[in-house]
């Protein structure tokens, strides 16, 4: 277990060291700097995911999928970000205790 822990941290550490030595010109290629902008846009889409439709190893969808349902439509129609947050917990607590 500490192993793959310690591998995983020198590997991300490494991986940091790459991207910093990278040449300046690699990192300006338009390219480059798209796919850099997209990047945080899947991790986070794919965070929650994860954390929406999963229970450990099982696949579920329950509450929670009706609040990031209640969220994607506030977002669609421009809602106050606190609106968005406090709406979607609003809808997956009705929805558990119902």
């Amino acid at each position: 277990m500490w192993t793959a822990v310690l591998l995983a941290g020198v590997g991300c550490y490494l991986l940091k060291l790459a991207g910093l030595s990278l040449p300046e010109r690699v990192l300006e290629h338009p390219t480059v700097e798209r796919v850099a902008d997209l990047i945080p846009v899947a991790l986070l889409a794919a965070l929650v995911a994860v954390q929406t439709f999963s229970s450990g190893p099982e696949l579920v969808l329950d509450a929670r999928a009706l609040g990031l349902g209640f969220a994607v439509v506030a977002l669609l129609l421009r809602m106050p970000f606190l609106v968005v947050v406090v709406g979607a917990a609003v809808v997956a607590a009705v929805a558990r205790l119902v």
